[in-house]
């Protein structure tokens, strides 16, 4: 497969490391580098984009924050000289963490692991559609019937699948729950929420209502919302 990739950083000389090492990976197409993170949020509304290499320090808004807005849920990479800031970005479920100056070969894993992510959601998009998903929760699995859940909820490095009943808790990225669950009955609609489409009873400009629970719209996701909505 080829993963459509843009880098966003504000120097030059880190947009052309990026650029170097991406000739290196055979299934990546940089598409674009920015150094106005505004021109690249312009970009990604109007391009489908897999994947984004996004500098955490830059003058008008940081990285960590435009990663919460960024158009059409790409995956992101981190590239940054400061590693204090590893713990939140992987709180808002980046692929991975380049501490700047990295090497061609850590750039690679990086490009694999994101490769990894994208294949396995395409390949859940083409299967028949299921009627269970199987997690692990501690030491024991579930296997979890899709129509019995509502809502998914990120709680730091675990995910809370939320049914009329009962929550269980499973050790997975908000990534690595949208590849288990076929993509026409589940939406992402906040870097925090994932929802089952069919359990949403109303709307309002900032939140999807299951029940009478409220599920926050990330402004990122609110096009996809739409989608929903429309049915």
């Amino acid at each position: 497969m080829k993963i459509n990739a843009i880098a966003i950083d504000d120097e030059q000389v880190a947009l052309s490391v990026i650029s170097t090492h991406a000739q290196q990976v055979p299934f990546l197409e940089m598409k674009g580098s920015f150094t106005d993170p505004y021109e690249a949020l312009a970009y990604l509304k109007k391009e489908k984009t897999d994947l984004v290499f996004l500098d955490i320090k830059m003058p008008d808004i940081s990285g960590l924050e435009l990663m919460t807005v960024l158009p059409g849920a790409p995956l992101v990479i981190f590239t940054t000289a400061y590693s204090e800031h590893a713990v939140q970005s992987f709180e808002l479920d980046a692929i991975d963490y380049l501490l700047k100056p990295f090497s061609s070969e850590r750039f690679s894993k990086a490009c694999n692991k994101a490769k990894a992510l994208l294949e396995l959601m395409q390949n859940s998009s083409r299967q028949d559609t299921p009627t269970y998903i199987v997690i692990k929760s501690g030491y024991e699995q579930y296997k979890l019937p899709l129509n019995e859940i509502l809502y998914l909820e990120s709680a730091g490095n675990y995910i809370s699948f939320v049914m009329k009943d009962k929550r269980l808790l499973s050790r997975l990225s908000m990534q690595e729950a949208l590849a288990l669950l076929p993509p026409a009955q589940f939406t992402r609609v906040h870097r925090s929420f994932i929802v089952a489409n069919n359990k949403i009873e109303k709307a309002d400009r900032n939140c999807l209502y299951i029940g009478s629970v409220p599920v926050s719209i990330g402004a990122a996701y609110a096009d996809e919302v739409g989608k929903i909505l429309r049915g």
